[in-house]
């Protein structure tokens, strides 16, 4: 819409100028142009749709509220996930759930089976507080990467996603700061000295 607005201001002008019998017209109606295009502009502004960027850890909650989930770089981080929130992934393109809880973890429902039963992989790849490290953060790399569509990754908070995102990342080249700065980005916080740990011992 700009676009043209812009190309019909440009053909209307060239032909008021070339009007050189009368300047005094051509310049009123250059002027005319001008203002009609600003207004018009004004009015429009409200319309532009500006998306937001997308966060990488969710609020499941809202999840299900809005029907409405968007990957970041084809993942999405969350805490334990319920029913409702499942389908909603499923609906909207994501093909696995990489579940990072242990398997004595308590989750609510039979995950496995509701996962599969909305057409998507369930993966489990435990996870505990001693799981933090470099080797487990390679393991998530090549699960995710074996996927073409989203998958969101899981754990009880997104703690355990966030350190191990934050380990990952630094595995493909992040410093330290940007490293981290995408594990809290993906839910980490009580294991942060944990990860800073492990990024120094590097």
């Amino acid at each position: 819409m700009l676009g043209y607005r812009i190309r019909v201001f440009r053909r209307a002008a060239k032909v008021a100028v070339a009007d050189r019998n009368d300047a005094g017209e051509a310049m009123n109606r250059i002027l005319l142009i001008v203002i009609g295009n600003w207004l018009a502009l004004s009015a429009c502004a409200g319309d532009i749709d500006v998306a937001p960027s997308s966060p990488l850890m969710v609020d499941l909650n809202n999840v299900v509220e809005t029907g409405v989930v968007r990957p970041v770089n084809g993942i999405t981080a969350a805490g334990q996930p319920d029913e409702a929130a499942l389908a909603v992934f499923a609906n909207n393109g994501y093909v696995a759930v990489l579940d990072l809880r242990t398997a004595g973890e308590e989750r609510g429902l039979d995950e496995k089976a509701v996962v599969e039963g909305l057409g998507m992989d369930y993966v489990l790849l435990p996870v505990d507080r001693d799981g933090i490290s470099f080797e487990n953060a390679e393991s998530l790399d090549k699960l995710i990467r074996s996927y073409e569509a989203p998958v969101l990754v899981h754990c009880a908070s997104s703690n355990r996603v966030g350190a191990l995102l934050a380990l990952r990342a630094s595995l493909g080249g992040a410093d330290d700061v940007a490293a981290l700065e995408i594990g809290k980005q993906g839910g980490l916080k009580s294991l942060e000295g944990q990860v800073r740990e492990i990024l120094d011992d590097d």
